[in-house]
């Protein structure tokens, strides 16, 4: 009996740990990219670029992944953590933890911004806090398509630029085929992150994950945005939730059907390793 305590006492605090990491990843990934947002658009341009929202969600990226990486392996997106679950190699204890810890996170990091830029956004916006108009702000938190977007344009895309971002994880840390250094692996991310929102950012503004996009929304409807948020451009907040979820799934498909189903057993693998070490000594 004692041991058997003990032993759900190990999981439990494993568990725990493990949301924090997540939280503390996704905190980090988020107050660098949501900072940046709102520093392009309540500078009118003067403080920053598109280009500058896209390296610090980069920067962002690469240092949330160094920060949990070790405890949780750092998802930081909930689509990623589902599509694990999917996998079977998280159970529900750890799916709940893991999903639980990034919107904490990112509630937070919104929070954070907000209270950052209070005062510059209450000037920019003269107190009226809106969804859309010239003095809108809501995008600073959250994505909103283009205007020339259609919904289903809109969700292709976040389909899209998520099955990128699945098929280049896959390729930084397949240790089977041509995995990134362990090291190096944070930076590629942060790599690919920036690459996709340089080439497919345009539409949607690249949510690619529902841990970055669904927890300031919801923390926009408590701020002052009221439930606009959640009703704009033809109720558009379940693009950034689903399509996502939907583009890992299909991106493991992909990368499976492609290199993982034809890669060659751990131990042949070892083996080459071994014998390529041999060659060269």
């Amino acid at each position: 009996m004692l041991e058997k305590t003990k032993k759900m006492f190990k999981i439990r605090n494993s568990t725990m740990r493990e949301l924090l990491a997540e939280a503390l990843g996704t905190f980090i990934l988020m107050v660098f990219g949501l900072s940046s947002v709102a520093q392009v658009v309540l500078g009118k341009g003067t403080a920053g670029q598109y280009l500058s929202i896209n390296m610090a969600f980069g920067i962002g990226v690469t240092l949330g992944i160094y920060a949990a990486g070790g405890v949780s392996g750092a998802h930081l997106n909930a689509a990623i953590t589902i599509t694990q679950w999917v996998l079977g190699n998280l159970s529900w204890t750890k799916l709940a933890a893991y999903i639980t810890g990034q919107f904490l996170g990112s509630f937070m990091a919104a929070a954070t911004v907000f209270a950052l830029y209070y005062d510059a956004i209450y000037e920019y916006t003269q107190g009226n806090l809106t969804v859309s108009g010239p003095t809108a702000t809501a995008m600073i938190f959250s994505t909103y398509p283009a205007a020339s977007v259609s919904l289903q344009g809109a969700f292709f895309t976040e389909f899209t630029a998520t099955v990128m971002l699945i098929l280049g994880i896959l390729v930084i840390h397949d240790e089977k085929n041509n995995a990134a250094l362990k090291g190096a692996q944070p930076m590629l991310s942060g790599m690919l992150v920036l690459g996709i929102g340089l080439g497919m950012g345009l539409n949607t503004g690249y949510a690619i994950n529902p841990s970055r996009d669904l927890p300031p929304r919801i923390f926009t409807a408590m701020a002052g945005w009221g439930m606009d948020v959640f009703t704009a451009d033809h109720s558009w907040w379940w693009v950034p939730v689903a399509a996502p979820i939907l583009g890992s799934l299909a991106g493991v498909f992909i990368y499976k059907a492609c290199i993982g189903f034809h890669n060659e057993p751990d131990h042949e693998t070892e083996n080459k390793k071994e014998e390529a070490g041999t060659e060269t000594s």
